[in-house]
């Protein structure tokens, strides 16, 4: 019996497909950059330490990401 990626079952050869509903697309015209450099500083800020401040940022950028 072979199943999905064993030895042998050959290369996939189906078309692919966009993400499925809930993915959304990069940011390729910079219209949350503004929130983005403001998280990635308070990352650096913080060291990498998971603040309140950071997470709310975090929040603000994928709600802006989602809105556009």
């Amino acid at each position: 019996m072979s199943s999905f990626g064993s030895p042998g079952s050959g290369p996939y050869a189906g078309k692919p497909i966009p993400p499925e509903r809930g993915s959304f697309p990069l940011d390729h015209d910079g219209e949350c950059k503004h929130v983005m450099t403001r998280y990635l500083s308070c990352i650096k800020k913080v060291k990498g330490v998971n603040e309140d401040e950071c997470r709310q940022l975090a929040k603000s950028y994928l709600a802006c990401r989602m809105d556009r």
